[in-house]
């Protein structure tokens, strides 16, 4: 049994099939990547796991629960974060209280209207952030303003945020779309570096191939809904089906 476990999921949207019998099992520990044309699902999917939207039939099951009809900050506190395409984070806070308000919400659910009445005292959670901003080497930019940030350290402050919620899974949505060739190469170092400490597992839905065979220890394709392949990614490469529906044919 895997830590994120689908199970037969449609979804339809009138007469548009966006989800037909999926299947995925996700085992833990891993780096999974989901890839595919425009189209092909995978937002459908990924709306599916973080309780946006909820399949007409199937299942999904994660840590063995259910998260069909669970709200989506339910979800997160049950240990899955999501890293969206555009960094979400609080453009006019510093890098460091970004990171602390994250931190507040892991350990309180949610905050008091004098939340940061008495921020200076917390001492373990100012400990936890600057912890978190040096395992994604940001600890040197922690008094910096969010938005003077570059799309990389963007993504690297959102890392830090999503890991100090202590997840046990991270789904990770297009998490070098904008980036400059540099930017992605140096996100891919990070992720690698933060799987490399911490094991979290990882879902991966990513249209850059050069992101996902340096990352993915397995790859499931989508095209039309359906999952077409699952297999290692030196597999993935040579696979026909593959390579017509998702790279546009054999060459």
């Amino acid at each position: 049994m895997g830590i994120l476990e689908v199970s037969n999921v449609n979804k339809n949207f009138g007469g548009l099939k966006a989800l037909h019998n999926v299947n995925l099992d996700i085992e833990e520990g891993t780096i999974h990547a989901i890839i595919g044309p425009n189209g092909a699902g995978k937002s459908t999917l990924l709306n599916c796991f973080i309780g946006k939207l909820v399949p007409d039939t199937g299942t999904v099951n994660f840590n063995g629960q259910s998260l069909l009809g669970i709200k989506p900050h339910q979800i997160n506190q049950a240990g899955v974060s999501r890293v969206f395409q555009t960094p979400e984070i609080f453009m006019d806070l510093t890098v460091l209280d970004n990171v602390m308000i994250s931190c507040f919400a892991k350990r309180d659910g949610a905050f008091s209207f004098n939340a940061w009445a008495s921020v200076a005292q917390q001492t373990d959670i100012r400990e936890k952030a600057e912890k978190m901003l040096e395992d994604v080497n940001m600890a040197d930019k922690s008094k910096m303003l969010s938005g003077s940030l570059s799309r990389g350290d963007k993504r690297r402050l959102e890392m830090a945020m999503c890991l100090s919620q202590d997840p046990k899974l991270l789904l990770l949505d297009e998490p070098t779309a904008g980036m400059a060739r540099a930017d992605t190469n140096n996100t891919i170092e990070l992720l690698a570096d933060i799987h490399e400490k911490t094991k979290i597992t990882k879902v991966v839905i990513e249209h850059d191939m050069h992101v996902v065979f340096s990352l993915a220890q397995k790859i499931s394709v989508l095209a039309q809904g359906t999952v077409i392949a699952e297999d290692l990614p030196e597999n993935i490469k040579g696979n026909a089906k593959v390579q017509e529906a998702y790279l546009g044919g054999a060459h």
